[in-house]
């Protein structure tokens, strides 16, 4: 991209794009946790790789326009994922998509080929009973039948999401400590999901 320099700039409407990863990290959440939802002023086309592979582990998609619905009408199959640069699988959806593979029939390898290092949330997620193993960059998720409340601490931007993900649908309370991680990305992500009828809430510091 070359910017040209200009003497001054014209007011100007623009349109800024609906934010694909908290997008997918609703249908994850979905996905994870049972039941469904419509997602609106999203833009389907923008989650090619994610759609397709939340339809291969079995979850219900439907595609119409600016919105998506998503279902879970029986238990979660195991897939593979490999990060990749857009249109490929984001790296930045893929601490949330491990969850959903904890609770998965069978094993899932999940790997990750754009940041080094990004594992972080998988010690917090073994302290819900997750069966997970590091190899290299990859993961090995073994599917277990529930997922246990726990005290556990967010690392980053998406490994907390990762573990509200992992508290909706996990038997007992989950209290996620260092939460300003997760405001970085997401608005209200309490209330959205209240909305759902999900039991979460924001404490008071």
């Amino acid at each position: 991209m070359t910017v040209k320099g200009v003497k001054s700039l014209r007011p100007a409407e623009i349109a800024t794009i609906p934010d694909r990863i908290e997008a997918g990290t609703y249908l994850i959440a979905v996905g994870t946790a049972g039941g469904e939802a419509t997602l609106r002023q999203c833009n389907p086309s923008h989650l090619p790789s994610l759609l397709e592979k939340l339809r291969t582990a079995g979850l219900i998609i439907k595609e119409s326009g600016d919105s998506i619905y998503v279902s879970r009408p029986a238990k979660v199959q195991s897939i593979d994922i490999k990060t990749q640069p857009y249109p490929g699988f984001p790296t930045d959806l893929q601490a949330q998509l491990m969850v959903l593979m904890t609770l998965a029939t069978g094993l899932s390898v999940i790997t990750e080929t754009i940041f080094e290092n990004r594992f972080m949330h998988v010690a917090e997620l073994k302290r819900m009973g997750a069966e997970i193993k590091i190899n290299g960059n990859s993961a090995i998720v073994k599917g277990i039948d529930q997922l246990k409340g726990a005290r556990v601490m967010a690392t980053d931007l998406r490994a907390s999401a990762s573990l509200v993900v992992a508290g909706l649908a996990a038997h007992g309370i989950t209290e996620i400590s260092r939460i300003y991680h997760l405001e970085r990305g997401y608005e209200d992500m309490a209330g959205k999901l209240q909305a759902l009828g999900a039991r979460v809430r924001k404490e008071k510091e």
